[in-house]
């Protein structure tokens, strides 16, 4: 049974760090491969569950920069099945009205997984329920390095006052430019860390961690996630939000 949601806070954006496909495959028996591909299943119903709650922005962790450090068997069974998520990935969007970004760095992908992405997120821009966000070859790290050295470009080019930098500036140099930064993020599996994920972003987002492996995440749990955030007093600057 699900928990009663009426007349509690939605957050605009969640965030989530799916850990724990691994260990639900050996829990059971199975190879790795079975628990990512389960656990691309629950990426989905979770993406509709999502839009039907009502929450605007969600961004899931797909695939590290520290990702590629994996077996090259493992990695290469993600990047197909990568391929064929994004084929489904698209006809739920276009289904449930959701938008899909990807933020991270595409360039190291092959080309057809870099045209697929490019294809999702052109067919979806118009749409204008949930935006869904994949980080896909995505580190907080790379992710600065990243806008640190577009910022100094621009800065070198006279396009940017060093004295005129601020937080707003730099955020605009991010992969998330435009979005707002994540109110509740949730991690899977019990870790205890951020794992290089949203360093900028999650600087103020409330952090709500379950036991509960990836493949195993459902509506209830994303209720708990929700309710567990309505408990907590957000202040800022002294102000009860």
């Amino acid at each position: 049974m699900g928990q009663n949601l009426d007349g509690m806070l939605i957050p605009k954006h969640v965030a989530v760090i799916l850990d724990g496909n691994g260990r639900w495959a050996k829990k059971r028996g199975l190879p790795r491969t079975v628990g990512h591909k389960e656990g691309c299943v629950t990426v989905e119903k979770t993406v509709e569950i999502a839009a039907r709650m009502g929450i605007e922005y969600l961004t899931v962790y797909g695939f590290s920069t520290e990702n590629w450090k994996r077996s090259a068997e493992e990695v290469g069974a993600l990047m197909q099945l990568f391929r064929y998520y994004m084929v489904r990935l698209l006809k739920i969007a276009s289904a449930n009205n959701i938008r899909v970004c990807m933020i991270g760095d595409r360039t190291r992908f092959d080309q057809d997984i870099i045209q697929g992405i490019n294809r999702l997120e052109s067919e979806t821009r118009k749409n204008t329920g949930l935006t869904f966000v994949i980080a896909v070859n995505y580190g907080g790290r790379d992710e600065l390095t990243r806008a640190v050295r577009h910022l100094a470009s621009d800065c070198a080019a006279g396009k940017v006052r060093a004295e005129d930098i601020k937080e707003e500036t730099v955020a605009s140099y991010l992969d998330t430019a435009g979005m707002p930064d994540p109110d509740l993020l949730i991690r899977t599996s019990g870790e205890l860390r951020l794992s290089n994920y949203l360093l900028w972003q999650l600087a103020y987002t409330e952090i709500y961690v379950t036991d509960c492996l990836w493949p195993d995440f459902n509506k209830e749990e994303l209720e708990k996630a929700i309710l567990a955030y309505n408990k907590r007093e957000r202040r800022f600057g002294g102000v009860v939000k």
